[in-house]
């Protein structure tokens, strides 16, 4: 009698475990961007925030979100980019950057031309950026894919604000809601 397998064998390997990434990929410009699904907490239709004064120009206001003052970066400005006229598709991510529930920094949020996907990369397609890329410092790079013969620039959305600027928009939005 022949048995169909063999008494003492080696069991055939494990398959490797591929670890993968998913991103939220938006678009400033034209130019694609991402950021880690897990970091972003919402995504709004654009409306204009509210105003707030002595703040620098790329800081377009805050918006209500879950019942905090939460402040609105308008990329195009932050990376020196025109104004876009049309804003039919802009939309608004709501990041999650840490902080504790009462502060207003647990949140912050962002000005985009338009969400396109949330695409699953693997996480060795994650290619670490160069100190500057497309005039856009280090400090905002996490990683780069290359994904249909184009470039993604993934953001380190809490590098979006460093911590003179939260002390600065802290400090105007306290002015704003005492005075």
């Amino acid at each position: 009698m022949t048995l169909p397998f063999s008494i003492g064998a080696a069991k055939p390997a494990p398959k490797p475990v591929v670890e993968r990434a998913q991103l939220v990929v938006f678009r400033v410009g034209d130019q694609r961007y991402a950021a880690d699904v897990f970091a972003v907490e919402r995504v709004l239709r654009y409306s204009a925030p509210r105003a707030i004064p002595n703040v620098p120009a790329w800081l377009e206001g805050v918006i209500e979100y879950a019942g905090r003052a939460v402040p609105v970066i308008d990329l195009r400005a932050r990376f020196d980019l025109p104004a876009s006229e049309d804003r039919s598709s802009a939309r608004i991510l709501v990041f999650i950057v840490g902080g504790d529930e009462s502060s207003t920094t647990g949140y912050i949020a962002a000005a985009v031309d338009g969400v396109d996907e949330v695409t699953t990369v693997e996480k060795t397609a994650l290619e670490d950026p160069p100190a500057v890329f497309r005039g856009l410092a280090r400090q905002y790079l996490k990683a780069l894919v290359r994904q249909n013969g184009t470039v993604i620039v993934v953001l380190d959305v809490a590098q979006l604000l460093n911590s003179r600027e939260r002390i600065v928009l802290d400090q105007a939005m306290a002015e704003t809601t005492n005075g």
